[in-house]
């Protein structure tokens, strides 16, 4: 293998890639746009909650409940009706997410001593951010029920009860931010890579240049080389500028090492550059393999737990998911990011992504040919 002729293709990918003004922006600008629009986007917290009101009761107690949603800083009351088919208005037009109505014998039940029914109304359509809503009504609710019994009851009364002292470890204000925005670096690198080199050999081909290439003394595993060496080298310039944004803009902890994260990146190209590159080799035009690019990168997306948990998918899938790459290194980074996590702990993730990387780019070295067919 002759290390000069292999630094030579690599200067020339170089001034390739950078001489084409439409590679400019992909490069540099699209990372740096992707994370900040992504890292903003996808997000499960609820920062604020609209609700409708209806009161048939208009009593002294309704009212207060009234005032614990008005005071909360998670609801916003935007609607108070009178109707239940207004109610049912403002549902259906995704005026409110939360809809409440009090009944008209809420007060005198609660004086009685018994149960009174409050109907909270919710909005569905989005089942994972209805749950979280119903969560926060009841603990309103909770609320309001120890403030009314502590108002029909003033006597002080103790017994003995269990008190919990929860303690959240890595991500202690349970931002969803720390969880994607590690997973979204990842994604982009992923994306990036794979996009990058699956059109490398097509290019040549499409530009009239694969025939200089092949006259030259080039061999196939040099010219893999000489290919991949570039998408690599930018695949790692991107990955510290996004995890510098990352770390700077949206104050994601990074706890672990660096170079560790660095290492495992560089495993993970293995795999993403291989199947890029057996893209390319499969396909005839740039469109062709753009649009195999994205047919492999939304399995690997669905099947990585980047939103979805690994866990409550069907056995079957669940082995699917160990040829996945993007897997590995959602573990990887996210242990190293929020967990500080070592390769003593995480040597599982490192040697499935090792071994996927190898049979992939070997694959993809072998069903290379320096030929124009």
């Amino acid at each position: 293998m002759n290390w000069i002729r292999i630094r030579e293709l690599v200067r020339k990918e170089f001034i390739q890639l950078f001489r084409d003004k439409k590679n400019r922006p992909l490069l540099i600008i699209a990372p740096l746009v992707q994370i900040i629009l992504f890292g903003y986007v996808v997000t499960t917290d609820v920062r604020e909650i609209t609700v409708g009101l209806l009161d048939f009761s208009h009593t002294p107690e309704s009212r207060m409940l009234m005032d614990d949603f008005t005071g909360n800083r998670t609801f916003r009351v935007t609607d108070v009706v009178d109707k239940s088919a207004d109610m049912d208005r403002l549902l259906m037009k995704r005026r409110v997410n939360i809809g409440i109505k009090i009944p008209p014998d809420f007060s005198s039940r609660i004086h009685k001593g018994l149960t009174s029914d409050v109907q909270i109304l919710v909005d569905g359509s989005m089942s994972n951010m209805a749950a979280v809503r119903i969560s926060y009504v009841m603990t309103v609710l909770d609320k309001f029920n120890t403030g009314m019994l502590q108002k029909l009851h003033p006597a002080k009364i103790t017994y003995g009860r269990a008190d919990d002292r929860i303690r959240t470890w890595y991500n202690p204000n349970l931002d969803s931010r720390n969880f994607y925005v590690p997973g979204i670096v990842a994604f982009l690198i992923m994306l990036l890579a794979m996009l990058l080199t699956s059109m490398a050999i097509i290019r040549e081909k499409e530009s009239g240049t694969m025939e200089q290439l092949i006259v030259t003394p080039l061999k196939p595993s040099e010219m893999i080389l000489g290919k991949t060496i570039p998408f690599i080298l930018i695949s790692l310039v991107q990955m510290v500028v996004v995890t510098i944004f990352a770390v700077f803009w949206f104050d994601i902890p990074l706890v672990g090492s660096l170079s560790l994260l660095l290492v495992a990146t560089c495993l993970f190209l293995l795999s993403t550059l291989g199947i890029g590159l057996f893209i390319s080799t499969i396909s005839a035009t740039q469109q062709q393999a753009m649009m195999t690019t994205f047919f492999f990168i939304l399995p690997f997306f669905m099947l990585s737990g980047f939103v979805f948990p690994v866990a409550n998918m069907p056995v079957v899938v669940q082995w699917l998911t160990y040829l996945n790459p993007l897997k590995y290194f959602l573990i990887i980074i996210r242990g190293i990011f929020l967990k500080g996590t070592g390769l003593e702990t995480m040597w599982p993730q490192f040697a499935g992504l090792l071994v996927l990387g190898c049979v992939v780019f070997w694959g993809a070295v072998r069903r290379f040919r320096k030929r124009l067919d």
